[in-house]
């Protein structure tokens, strides 16, 4: 019973495949390696950013 009241609110697998081609149709074949590249260095940029740095760790222990 918990598991169908999650489901409500996913889109169904022919909603992904109109949202991919809507996203296909806007940015174009090109665009969206780019954006995903971004998309991935913007994370790796986040990740890198929230972890806590080594260097800072031993000067405050100084």
């Amino acid at each position: 019973m918990m598991t169908s009241i999650f489901l409500l609110g996913m889109p169904s697998p022919a909603s992904w495949i109109l949202i991919l081609v809507a996203i296909l149709l806007l940015f174009g074949g090109k665009k969206i390696p780019e954006l995903m590249k971004g998309l991935g260095s913007g994370i790796k940029e986040f990740k890198d950013a929230s972890k806590p740095d080594e260097d800072n760790k031993e000067t405050e222990k100084k």
